[in-house]
């Protein structure tokens, strides 16, 4: 069971990420683009102005297909994730490759918000996903101290993912309208109680996040909080904008988005299922 569960945590955030690439692009030109950092490989290297090469249609239609191809490469590691036991050993040193892809870009979104470094380690279960099924994979023959270290570095990313929802959640960094607006749209509240709302959920992130390093008897109902609380919010993005007249469309907008947020969930019921069959087999020594 656990391993099915990495494996579609790590199919269904290539799959996301796959399809955002392929239908609506990445934010690539957010680093290509930016002069300060890319004008001494342009100017310095290519001896290109600058104004030539951001204005040169050539290169932003490369820029297209290059996002595309990482897209293609995306929707290769969700095969190769979901049969990972069927191919090849060698098929499975991609899953890491594509972990670094990830983390890239969780590294071009921090730039885009200002470097923010809650924008950053927020998708830590996105791109810690990939690895975390790479790992138990390659530990499947010594389920003992690689394992237990496993369960330690699954609630690490869990903890800091939610940490850093509830960042943005607080206000501690300005709050995403997306966070008011999907609250709006599923409770229809008063934005002054959407406010509350959301700094309530915030403060739950931190008590959580805290509460799945603690004795079992808080440990795993914090963690089932946070199953729950990780599935509400990845089917938020369609839940909140589908529109039963434009159905294709929202789908194919919002779909995506929800799909690559499944670790966001599945990862928190891998470390619950772990630490409950670690209570059992406890009661059964102790018996």
């Amino acid at each position: 069971m656990i391993f099915r569960l990495l494996q579609a945590a790590a199919f269904t955030v290539f799959l996301g990420r796959g399809l955002q690439h392929l239908l609506y692009g990445a934010p690539y030109r957010t680093l290509l683009w930016d002069e300060a950092w890319m004008s001494w490989l342009v100017e310095g290297i290519f001896q290109t102005p600058w104004s030539d090469y951001v204005t040169n249609a050539a290169v932003d239609e490369n820029i297209t297909i290059a996002t595309k191809i990482i897209g293609v490469f995306y929707l290769l590691c969700a095969l190769i994730s979901l049969f990972l036991k069927k191919l090849p050993r060698f098929f499975g040193h991609f899953l890491p490759i594509g972990a670094v892809g990830l983390i890239f870009l969780a590294f071009l979104y921090y730039k885009e918000r200002f470097f923010q470094l809650a924008q950053f380690l927020e998708y830590s279960l996105q791109f810690g996903a990939p690895i975390f099924l790479y790992w138990y994979n390659k530990s499947s023959n010594n389920q003992t101290i690689e394992q237990l270290n496993l369960l330690f570095f699954l609630k690490i990313a869990i903890a800091t993912t939610f940490i850093c929802h509830g960042l943005y959640a607080v206000g501690y960094y300005p709050r995403p309208g997306g966070f008011m607006e999907m609250v709006l749209n599923i409770l229809s509240l008063p934005e002054a109680q959407v406010n509350q709302f959301l700094l309530f959920v915030g403060i739950m992130d931190f008590i959580v996040a805290v509460a799945i390093f603690l004795p079992r008897k808080i440990a795993i109902p914090a963690m089932m909080y946070i199953v729950f609380w990780g599935f509400m919010t990845t089917i938020a993005r369609v839940w909140a904008y589908f529109q039963s007249d434009f159905w294709q469309e929202t789908l194919l907008r919002w779909l995506p988005e929800s799909i690559m947020r499944f670790p966001h969930f599945l990862i928190p019921l891998v470390a619950l299922l772990w630490m409950m069959r670690k209570y059992q087999i406890g009661n059964k020594v102790s018996s």
